[in-house]
Parts: structure tokens; C-alpha cells; sequence
């Protein structure tokens, strides 16, 4: 089966399962918004099973969150907003219009050698690019914000954070180094401190909110992604949980019944044994 074959089959799919005479009564139903959380959902899964490289999984993730564009293209189509191929139109156009040193007469046929440029200056450019394309777009907007005027709501904190500092350092609000980012984090864990001696639970929120911002700009100067980097952080976590609770079943005890000091003693344990078995 070719692409366009396959993609033929899924649209016609889409569409029978939304016939008001022959469709699914569940599929119907369906509305913009209550078909988002499900887009979210498949989204991160595609995302889980990247970072379990879990390509066999990947495959199907990435046919249900494909599934999702389908889905909200069909019922604009229904709506007369868009249809799936001017999604896939704009979608096109967009890149050729933001790769000029790929496609330079932005167009496929004028894809020639590969740019020497490096993944930084593409990026750079394509901020450019971005932004150039959103002074046209809303010519009223010439003195906009550097910072995104406009972020999901769904996208986590951690994101967030990372990207606004990123749009602050495009014009030179940023340390050049990572040490006085660390500095940073010493100064605003400090007054986390302060905060907690006079029980101010306001301060205490605002502080711990300015520290996680200051541990996600560190991150972003050591080229690390924070969401990802906590996401692993909580698998191992409970990974390593897991194998404690076994532990200590296995020495016919339970958590609860321990104290902390044991506790830790059998975390000690778990992590050793992780540590030589994964080496981190």
C-alpha cells in the first residue's frame, strides 16, 4: 500500500465513522473539546514511548495521535472551517517558507546541497523567520514582546519556563555561562529559607516558584531539557520504589512498618543494586 493510499484509507475511515446515517454513535458525539484531552493523552504517549525506546509501541503511538489530526480536520470539514488537505497545505508551506536554506526559492524543487550551517544557526534563523512571519501577520503587533505572546495551556510548567527564557536570551537577556545560573539557585534556595523561618507560606510559594525557574534556567545552559530530565527522574524514582517495597516484602516486612532509618538503609540497597545493574 502506497502513502497516499493509506492516507486515502484513514480519511475515508474518518469520514464514515462521523456519517450521521452510518457512523459510530460514540465518534458523533465527539466535539473540538472533548476530543482535546484525548490529543494531549496520545501526545504524550508517543513522547513515553520514545523515551522507553519503544519503537514497536512508537509505530502504533504515533498512528493514534495521527489519528487526533484526522479527527479535528474531519469535524472542520463538517464545519466548513479547513479540511485535511489544507492542513496538510499550510503545513508545507510553513516549512518551505521557514527552511530558506534548504528550499532557497521556497519550493522542493529548489532543494539542493545540504547547508553547512549548524543545528544552532537553524534554529536561530527559524526564530527569524517566525517572527518576521508574525510582524505580517499582524502588522499592529511592530513593538510585540519578545516573549511568546501565546503558550498552551496544556504545555507543562517546566516547558514554559524554558521557553520564555529562550525567547529572553534571542535578545541578550542571559548569562553567558552556567556558573552564576548556580549561583542563582544557591541565592533564591536562601531566601526559601527565610521564607520558612517567619512561616510565610505566601513568600514560601513565590520563592520555591523562583527556584525551580532559576533550576530550569541551569538546565537550559548545560543543554539539558528539564521536562525530560524530570520525567527520568520520576521513572527511576519509581522504579526504585517498587524494588524497595519488594525488598522489603521479600524480608517479610512492609514499608509502613519500618522506620525511616530503615527505610533509607533498604533505598541504599535498591540504588547500589540499580547502580551496578544500569550503571546510573
Amino acid at each position: 500500500m502506497t502513502n497516499v493510499a493509506a492516507l486515502n484509507d484513514l480519511l475515508a475511515l474518518m469520514a464514515i465513522l462521523r456519517d450521521p446515517d452510518k457512523g459510530c454513535p460514540w465518534d458523533l458525539d465527539q466535539t473540538f473539546s472533548t476530543i482535546a484531552p484525548y490529543t494531549l493523552e496520545e501526545a504524550c504517549e508517543v513522547v513515553e514511548a520514545i523515551e522507553q525506546n519503544d519503537f514497536e509501541n512508537l509505530r502504533e503511538e504515533l498512528g493514534d495521535l495521527l489519528f487526533q489530526v484526522v479527527f479535528h480536520a474531519r469535524m472542520a470539514e463538517e464545519s466548513g472551517l479547513f479540511d485535511f488537505s489544507a492542513v496538510v497545505t499550510a503545513l508545507v508551506d510553513k516549512l518551505l517558507c521557514r527552511h530558506p536554506h534548504v528550499f532557497p526559492d521556497g519550493t522542493l524543487a529548489s532543494a539542493g546541497a545540504r547547508p553547512t550551517l549548524t543545528p544552532e544557526e537553524v534554529k536561530a534563523r527559524w526564530e527569524a523567520v517566525k517572527s518576521e512571519q508574525r510582524q505580517k501577520k499582524c502588522p499592529r503587533h511592530q513593538r510585540q514582546s519578545a516573549l511568546p505572546s501565546q503558550l498552551p495551556v496544556s504545555l507543562p510548567s517546566l516547558s514554559k519556563a524554558m521557553k520564555v527564557q529562550e525567547a529572553a536570551a534571542r535578545v541578550g537577556f542571559d548569562w553567558s555561562e552556567p556558573e552564576p545560573v548556580a549561583d542563582k539557585i544557591n541565592e533564591e534556595l536562601a531566601e526559601i529559607m527565610a521564607a520558612a523561618a517567619l512561616d510565610d507560606q505566601e513568600a514560601l510559594t513565590e520563592e520555591v516558584g523562583d527556584l525551580l525557574f532559576a533550576c530550569v534556567n541551569y538546565a537550559r545552559h548545560l543543554k539539558v531539557n528539564p521536562e525530560m530530565a524530570l520525567r527520568g527522574a520520576i521513572r527511576k524514582f519509581d522504579r526504585r520504589f517498587r524494588a524497595m517495597e519488594a525488598e522489603a516484602a521479600r524480608q517479610s516486612t512492609a514499608l509502613p512498618l519500618l522506620t525511616l532509618a530503615e527505610m533509607e538503609a533498604l533505598w541504599q540497597q535498591v540504588k547500589r543494586a540499580n547502580t551496578a545493574e544500569t550503571g546510573h
